[in-house]
Order: structure tokens, then C-alpha cells, then sequence
């Protein structure tokens, strides 16, 4: 049997290079040649041992390659051809896809509710840090690539600018809104350019390294917030002249931006949380109101599926945004450990990495 090489979670701590076979496709599957890939603070999170997976299990959710082979079922699609496919990838048949949650595919089980149920690569089969990967329901997954636009143009699309824009989405930003951003790491960054996008008048993003707030201003933020020399809620409150702000989005996943969050949004407002939560959340009598405040608190789970692509990239090729602009650092597979070390530690003024076989 033909073997790849693979970013394989061992223990927590360690995701190593190894080989293993390559994927054998069913019926409604594709075979997709990675021509680039990166790494997502999720997968962090699984290096850490913080969100587990199956020890042996390739990692990674953010596919752009070519199709190398096809399931005898699959229809619409040729091999050879340019593809992405969304970290999130729905059977688009199951109860979650028909009530229209299609990122809770397969979240459903006799035993009760487990969410992130459509999320699959790199977390309930293996994922795209390697040579192949194997893409199930090919149909409903597979967007194919506009001529014209490079990998890192549309590395993005699979995971944070889906999972970012849908922050903005979700909250219901709508034109004139005032929007606050905490964190602006990728997924936050993405957020903020979704605001942006969604017609909010004011947007602060708040972070403390200084390359992070500048890209957060050059994707569309008019004020950042540096929370290292200032208390960002009380600058937040002077910004918005004491009024709050209508949605606060939470890009990092810890109880203080979460909290900060509340504090800062107006009577009314939704606060929109991104955040893959390692520990209980715990909601402040005061700045809940003790739950009579109008508020309103939704998740996201990134949206995926190959319409939900296909919006993505013609957003990218209208022009609109420039999110390869994020792509700081480019490693080659062999050095994934490298990228990984690299990225786990935030070194040198990392936001996004660009692996490629």
C-alpha cells in the first residue's frame, strides 16, 4: 500500500511526522492532493491535550489542493481540478443539516447531544497536514478554486475567515452597528474584517501585540485597543461615550475576554463568542444584569459546506479582502514540528503558517 507522510497526534505534547497509508476514498469520497495546508489554533489546543482525538489520528482541518481521484458515485467534479473544502464538512442528509445546522452534522447520538459533530478533519477522521486526504460527501464539500486566485489567497476560506465571518453573521452586526473584537489572533482578525464587511460603522479590536493591532486597523478596525496600557473596558466605554457597544465578539476563549465582553455591550446587545472553551464559563451577576438586560449570548461553530465556500471565495475574488496578507511564515511538511513550535508559542510575529508538501 502507497504511504504519505502525515502530522500524526502521538500524546499530548507531541505531533509528530510520520508515514502512513494513503486514503482509500468510498463511493461519494474524493481523494484531494494537498498543495497547501496550515495550522489552526484548534490544533493547538489538541497538542496541548486541551480537546482530545485518537492517538495515531493525522491532524489538521484547512484543505486547498487537486483532486486526485473520485468516488464512482461522485458527479460534477473532475480529477485534476483545483479544489478547497471547508473544515466543517456535512453529509447534508442528516437531522442537523435539515433544521440547518449543518456545522452539527453527526452532533446526534442515542446517548445525547455532542456538538462539533460536523467538524471531522483532524478531530473524528483524519485531516489535511499530510501529502492526501481523504474529503467524505464529496458533493456537498468540494468548491472548486476561481482561475486566477493563488493557495494563500483562499487558504483562509476552510476554517477562520468562514469561522470570523460568521461571528459577525450570528451577532447580527448590521450597518451603523458598533462593534468590539477581543482578541485578535486569526480568527479575531477574520471577525474584525467580517464586521467590516456587515456594515459596522465603529470597530475596536483589542490585543496587546502591537503587529496583531496593526493588521486589525488594516483590515478594518478605526480604533485598537492596546489592553497592556489600558483597562479596555473602561476605554471602550470612553470610545463609545459611555453607551456600550451593540456586539462584543469573543476570539480567544477564556473567562476574562468573556466577561470583558459583557461589561462592555450595550442594553440589548449580543455578545457572539468564538472561543473554544478549555474550562467552565461563569457568567457575572453585574455584568448580566442579573439577566434582565436584554442580552443575547450565541456560539458559532464555523460554518462549512461547499456553498458556504463558494461565498467565501467570491468574496476573495471580488477584491473585497486580502486575507493572505496573514500569512506570515511558509514551512515545507518536513518541518511541521518546526511550524508547530514556532506557532504554539507565537514567535516572531506569527499569525498564520503555510505548510506545503
Amino acid at each position: 500500500m502507497s504511504k504519505m507522510r502525515a502530522a500524526i497526534f502521538v500524546e499530548p505534547g507531541r505531533i509528530v511526522l510520520d508515514e502512513k497509508p494513503i486514503p482509500e476514498i468510498g463511493p461519494l469520497d474524493a481523494l484531494v492532493r494537498i498543495s497547501t495546508t496550515t495550522i489552526c489554533g484548534t490544533d493547538i489546543h489538541i497538542l496541548k491535550g486541551e480537546y482530545p482525538v485518537a492517538r495515531g489520528l493525522t491532524i489538521g482541518h484547512e484543505p486547498v489542493g487537486t483532486i486526485e481521484k473520485l468516488g464512482s458515485a461522485v458527479q460534477g467534479y473532475r480529477e485534476g481540478q483545483r479544489v478547497i473544502a471547508g473544515a466543517i464538512t456535512p453529509s447534508g442528509h442528516s437531522a442537523a443539516c435539515l433544521c440547518g445546522a449543518h456545522s452539527q452534522d453527526g452532533a446526534g447520538t442515542k446517548h445525547g447531544w455532542k456538538a462539533v459533530g460536523g467538524w471531522r478533519f483532524g478531530n473524528t477522521i483524519d485531516g489535511c497536514q499530510a501529502e492526501y486526504v481523504r474529503v467524505p460527501d464529496a458533493m456537498v464539500n468540494l468548491a472548486p478554486v476561481p482561475d486566477g486566485l493563488t493557495d494563500e489567497q483562499v487558504l483562509m476560506c476552510p476554517d477562520i475567515m468562514s469561522t470570523g465571518f460568521s461571528a459577525a453573521e450570528r451577532g447580527k452586526v448590521r450597518i451603523g452597528d458598533t462593534v468590539a473584537i477581543f482578541a485578535q489572533g486569526p480568527i479575531g482578525l477574520c471577525a474584525t474584517a467580517g464586521a467590516k464587511l456587515s456594515g459596522a460603522s465603529t470597530i475596536i479590536g483589542v490585543d496587546r501585540l502591537p503587529e496583531r493591532l496593526n493588521m486589525a486597523r488594516k483590515l478594518g478596525a478605526d480604533h485598537v485597543v492596546d489592553f497592556s496600557k489600558v483597562d479596555a473596558i473602561e476605554e471602550i466605554m470612553r470610545l463609545t461615550d459611555g453607551r456600550g457597544v451593540d456586539v462584543a465578539i469573543e476570539a480567544l476563549g477564556t473567562q476574562g475576554t468573556f466577561e470583558a465582553c459583557l461589561r462592555v455591550l450595550r442594553p440589548g446587545g449580543t455578545l457572539s463568542s468564538l472561543g473554544v472553551y478549555s474550562s467552565d464559563l461563569k457568567i457575572p451577576l453585574d455584568a448580566f444584569a442579573a439577566g434582565l438586560g436584554d442580552h443575547t449570548i450565541v456560539t458559532t461553530l464555523c460554518p462549512g459546506g461547499k456553498e458556504r465556500m463558494r461565498r467565501l471565495l467570491s468574496v476573495v475574488q471580488s477584491g473585497r479582502i486580502d486575507l493572505q496578507r496573514m500569512v506570515t511564515h511558509r514551512f515545507k511538511l518536513d518541518d511541521i514540528e518546526a511550524a508547530y513550535d514556532l506557532f504554539s508559542h507565537q514567535r516572531d510575529g506569527v499569525l498564520k503558517v503555510a505548510i506545503t508538501p
